[in-house]
């Protein structure tokens, strides 16, 4: 069993990292219609054999607001159907493809040469640990035929579905993968060592327990993350209860299929996932509605220290962490952006409570950064492709450099407001338009870097890089101005002049951080030089 679930999560992982963005974007097209939504969750699931993955994924649209509740639990309808199917596939006897899945994987791990084929040879190794792990479980379980202990044990409780239903359940929960489990009971039943009614409400209970992770995984989110999962758990639960009640005459019917048994066990788990669908694709709009009413949307909280997107249940798959971290990182940059807004409006009226409140902001911010360096580097495995790794690296130093802003306005544009206030001093009109002014393009600056991050848009990084030389040309003659001013003895230019000029070194060095962000997008585009030096003559 261990040596099953050891095959199924390295074909799970395999396939999630060398397709994961693919994938993404797969079940992001697929949000427009129920049936459209349904078809991608199967297909989603049967490349992933997960529907636990396939959750995850779908959880993260629906959280970052790219998925409504009524889609993402028409995809999940369709990633039950797509765990089902690929139980039928694995109910034929294919052993013989053992060796050939071990013998292809190894051959293209040791001859791997990018991130893609490393994974997907680990998805071929997989697929062939897992049907070497159902050949032994076949082997091991034809004694149990003969084990008095064992036979007495069906027979206490053969006749009785509840014990059978909590037994499958618990099965599916503690290995996490429903799929894992009714591929067990279609072995054992395949040989024999259960009946039909039994291997039927074992695969209820399996059905039952595979969704219970993906409800716990999320009971610390929020409540538009936990509707997706509580309407699974709950739309399967009404299907189980339904038919446990049937299911003297369910098994009659199941019977009557000239099938061996293992094989009319699978193909009861595929037609009760299907009678699911049919039953509830119509009505994911009214089950939506009634999700949002028994779990309504938090507040929001202002500036929570809190981090409010890093979903940990999402760290066994990177593309989706990422997505998490990178949305987290935004809220970080809003945050250091409001300290920026706020200390301009300290400096111009002089306002020591707003001063309190943004040192109180820097605090968050610091918090923020430690929460999201912790999260990525605590994803399952780490980033397993270039692409992620690359991306990881940049949202960690995005993270970083808006923790120096933040210090920055804490630690020395706040303290040198707190001198203004403390001294009285004063700006000339001219000297604090040219800081306003330089303050504006900070912000823009800022915003513009924000879409660069987002996006890696190779044309924004170089406007950016060109609004650096911009700013440092506004920086300069803004100091040559106040330099100006003190020769002409202007009283209030001379008062304030190391603050001023300190100032504006400030928030050239915030500037230098905010265009940071563009350097590694141009370097990999090859836009950049190695060196700003003009070659010797």
């Amino acid at each position: 069993m261990a040596l099953l679930l050891w095959g199924l999560s390295l074909v799970q992982s395999g396939i999630s990292y060398a397709f994961g963005a693919e994938l993404r974007r797969l079940i992001g097209q697929g949000m427009r219609h129920p049936l459209l939504a349904w078809l991608t969750g199967l297909g989603v699931t049967g490349l992933l054999q997960s529907s636990t993955a396939t959750a995850l994924i779908t959880v993260s649209f629906a959280r970052e607001g790219l998925m409504q509740t009524a889609p993402a639990l028409a995809v999940m309808l369709g990633a039950d159907v797509g765990t089902s199917l690929v139980v039928q596939v694995f109910a034929f006897d294919l052993r013989w493809l053992s060796p050939l899945f071990l013998l292809a994987g190894g051959i293209a791990y040791v001859t791997r040469r990018n991130s893609r084929q490393e994974n997907l040879s680990k998805a071929l190794l997989g697929l062939g640990l897992m049907l070497l792990a159902l050949h032994q479980v076949i082997s091991l379980a034809e004694p149990l035929l003969s084990s008095d202990t064992f036979q007495g044990i069906l027979a206490a409780i053969g006749d009785e579905p509840a014990p059978l239903l909590l037994l499958g359940a618990l099965t599916a929960w503690l290995s996490y993968s429903s799929m894992a489990s009714v591929l067990l009971i279609v072995s054992l039943a395949g040989v024999h060592v259960i009946n039909l009614h039994t291997g039927l409400a074992l695969v209820l209970g399996a059905n039952l327990g595979g969704v219970i992770p993906q409800f716990v995984a999320t009971l610390g989110s929020r409540p538009e993350v936990r509707r997706i999962p509580l309407g699974n758990l709950l739309r399967k639960a009404l299907g189980v209860l339904a038919a446990l009640a049937a299911l003297p005459y369910l098994t009659s019917l199941t019977a009557r299929l000239n099938v061996p048994a293992g094989h009319q066990i699978a193909l009861f788990h595929t037609g009760f996932n299907l009678a699911l669908s049919a039953a509830f694709i119509a009505f994911t709009g009214p089950m939506a509605a009634a999700l949002a009413r028994l779990l309504p949307d938090a507040p929001a909280e202002e500036n929570g220290a809190e981090p409010r997107y890093l979903d940990r249940s999402a760290l066994d798959t990177p593309a989706v962490a990422l997505t998490y971290a990178e949305r987290e990182t935004l809220r970080m940059g809003d945050i250091v952006e409001r300290m920026l807004r706020d200390f301009i409006e300290v400096l111009r009226h002089n306002d020591e409570a707003r001063l309190r409140k943004v040192r109180q902001l820097d605090d968050i911010v610091d918090r923020l950064h430690r929460e999201i360096k912790l999260y990525l580097t605590s994803m399952a495995g780490g980033a397993e492709n270039e692409k992620e790794r690359r991306r990881t690296a940049a949202v960690i130093s995005f993270t970083i450099n808006l923790e120096h802003i933040g210090d920055i306005i804490d630690n020395n544009l706040l303290d040198l407001a707190a001198k203004k206030i403390r001294k009285q001093l004063a700006f000339s009109e001219e000297g604090f338009g040219e800081i306003a002014d330089l303050h504006k393009a900070l912000l823009a600056n800022m915003h513009l870097a924000f879409g660069v991050f987002m996006s890696g848009d190779v044309a924004l990084a170089r406007k950016l890089l060109q609004e650096k030389s911009q700013f440092r040309d506004l920086e300069l003659r803004a100091a040559e101005n106040h330099l100006g001013r003190l020769r002409v003895q202007r009283p209030e230019s001379i008062e304030s002049s190391s603050l001023h000029l300190d100032i504006l070194n400030e928030m050239k060095r915030i500037n230098s951080h905010i265009t940071s962000v563009c350097y590694p997008i141009l370097e990999e585009a090859g836009e950049l030089s190695s060196s700003r030096l003009k070659t010797p003559a």
